[in-house]
Order: structure tokens, then sequence, then C-alpha cells
């Protein structure tokens, strides 16, 4: 019963953080783009900014999005294309490819280029993201800890 609490009151954090998190989300599919941007208000989040083509996302990434959820096949430019633009930009934004091909060179290309996570379009997709999200939390959670102990070092120096 403990560990459930615990898990219960890690969902409560990861939900109140989600709040601050500027989202973006890049699908030329409409139904695609209503579903995910619905899931992520269910999970919390509340800046969140939907794109129907990659241009439209790499013209408003001085809106600084901390989150992209990327789409790999679209009409204009293709999701790895964005991906490069978007780390060139600023390479600290956490993007999430997603695609509705399991095509594991794609996978191994979009991580190459510095996609955070990979995700398979399907029955599935929704609660993958979920899971995907919660990592991320996770590593961004693990980082902030890291680097308050990497100050609290250096200022001991003086």
């Amino acid at each position: 019963m403990a560990s459930l609490s615990k898990m219960s009151e890690s969902n409560n954090i990861s939900m109140e953080n989600n709040t601050a998190i500027k989202t973006f989300i890049v699908d030329d599919d409409a139904f695609s783009l209503a579903r995910y941007e619905q899931h992520l208000l269910n999970l919390g989040y509340t800046d969140v900014r939907c794109f129907d083509n990659g241009t439209e996302c790499i013209n408003n990434l001085t809106g600084e999005p901390e989150l992209i959820l990327l789409d790999h096949q679209m009409n204009t430019l293709n999701g790895l294309d964005v991906l490069k633009k978007i780390k060139r930009f600023n390479p600290d934004i956490c993007v999430v490819f997603i695609s509705g091909q399991e095509d594991v060179e794609t996978a191994v290309q979009s991580l190459k280029y510095g996609a955070f996570d990979y995700v398979v379009k399907g029955d599935n997709d929704l609660a993958r993201i979920e899971q995907v999200l919660q990592k991320m939390h996770e590593v961004n959670r693990l980082l902030k800890r890291r680097s308050k102990g990497l100050l609290t070092k250096l200022i001991s120096l003086f």
C-alpha cells in the first residue's frame, strides 16, 4: 500500500508540473492533432499549441516550447527535417517523435538527431506518450537535483 500512495503522490506532483510546460503538437492529420491535444489537456497540460505543419512550428519556436510532439510523415517538411531545425534553434527542447510506421531506421535517425523518444501511432500510443512524458519529468527532476549538487559544491569552494 505504501508504494501505491507513493505512486499517487508522484502522479500528483507531475500533474502540477504539467501546467507550466509550454507544449507544441505538430501533425498534419487533424484527427491525431486533436486527439493528442485532448490527451495532454486531460493530463493537466494547459499551455498547448497545435500546428498542422513543420514550417508553422519552426516559425513559432521563439515562443520557447519545452516539449514538442512531432509527427514524422507530413506534407511540407518531414519530421526529421523539422527535428534538425528545432535542435539547431534550441537543443534543450524535448522532442518526442510520433510516427504511423514501425520503422527502425526512422526511429534510430530521430534519436540520432536528438529526439527524446519515438512513439508509434496506434492502439497504445496515448499510454506510451504518457509513459514517455513521465520519463521526461523524471529525467528533468534528476538533472535539476544534479545541478543543485554541483552548484553547492562550487559555492563551497569559495
